[in-house]
């Protein structure tokens, strides 16, 4: 029998590829999370976030926003897998195979939703005019994206080590924190960078398209998109949190706070990218433009 060793107050943790504990022969507080994931909580995720990958599909052909779209479904389906996870985790406790899902997919999915998000803001900048940005159109993806792979890769790593038997798994932890601040950085320059276009687009004296006179659906996507950023960079603040202690703090053996914070957070995001859609936003030649530039990148 393999065990997972971790510096919890207890003398160990009945966790590994190969154990055999199951509910049967160990209690519950000696697996990794010390509690039976919610089944219908995981199982209504799982069905949220599979209506929304549909409504995406839906909303990518009819808009052909492809990159966008993409990035939203490789989220949902990320998401999809992790709940799993969550669901064999309530069937065994010390499932491998379910940790180890849950461990990466939910951790990584909102790095795809950024990304989606990071592709509007060049749209937004041709959309409204570009000469009310520092930086060309283009510049938007080139910086971001790159910043939202990097992440990626750190937390994909993390959750990875996480999943060792080895007994110390302080470096995975460490790893994973590392690739939520950076996400958690890099969404507050794009915030930043956002927040300085628009103000310099609505106190530009030489605006040809005034605040007042915008469409209503960008203004909806706007908002929409605002509120989807501010949704993950909660969640993504929550995951350090909850990390920081590994495997021994208190919140994450809290289903509550994940629940709420980082499951709740992301659907809400992920429907307020389905409202407010980039497609429904731009006119189609704008929509193109910015679809053929990412693809050229």
């Amino acid at each position: 029998m393999a065990y997972l060793y971790l510096p919890i107050k207890k003398d160990y943790i009945a966790y590994g590829p190969d154990t055999n504990c199951t509910l049967a022969v160990c209690d519950v507080s000696l697996s990794v999370y010390q509690y039976r994931p919610s089944l219908p909580a995981n199982a209504i995720f799982i069905a949220l976030f599979g209506i929304a990958l549909v409504l995406h599909l839906i909303q990518g052909y009819m808009w052909k926003t492809w990159t966008f779209t993409i990035c939203i479904l490789l989220g949902c389906v990320s998401e999809m897998l992790g709940y799993g996870g969550r669901v064999m985790l309530y069937e065994n406790p010390f499932s491998f195979t379910g940790f180890l899902l849950q461990a990466i997919c939910i951790t990584i999915a909102p790095v795809f939703y950024a990304a989606g998000i990071y592709f509007t803001l060049s749209k937004i900048v041709i959309f409204l005019g570009p000469q009310y940005s520092h930086f060309p159109p283009k510049f938007y993806y080139w910086c971001f994206i790159p910043c939202d792979i990097l992440s990626l890769v750190l937390q994909s790593i993390g959750g990875a080590l996480s999943s060792t038997s080895s007994g110390d798994n302080g470096a995975a932890v460490d790893i994973s924190i590392a690739g939520l601040s950076f996400q958690v950085f890099t969404l507050l320059v794009f915030i930043s960078l956002s927040s300085e276009f628009a103000w310099r687009f609505v106190n530009a004296t030489d605006s040809t398209i005034r605040k007042s006179t915008l469409p209503k659906s960008f203004k909806m996507f706007v908002y929409f998109l605002s509120a989807a950023t501010v949704l993950i960079l909660i969640r993504c603040a929550y995951r350090i949190a909850e990390l920081r202690d590994g495997y021994h703090g208190t919140l994450i053996h809290n289903e509550g706070g994940f629940i709420a914070l980082e499951g709740v957070m992301i659907v809400l995001a992920v429907f307020c990218l389905n409202i407010g859609h980039p497609g429904c936003a731009f006119p189609r030649e704008t929509a193109e433009a910015s679809s053929d530039d990412a693809v050229k990148t």
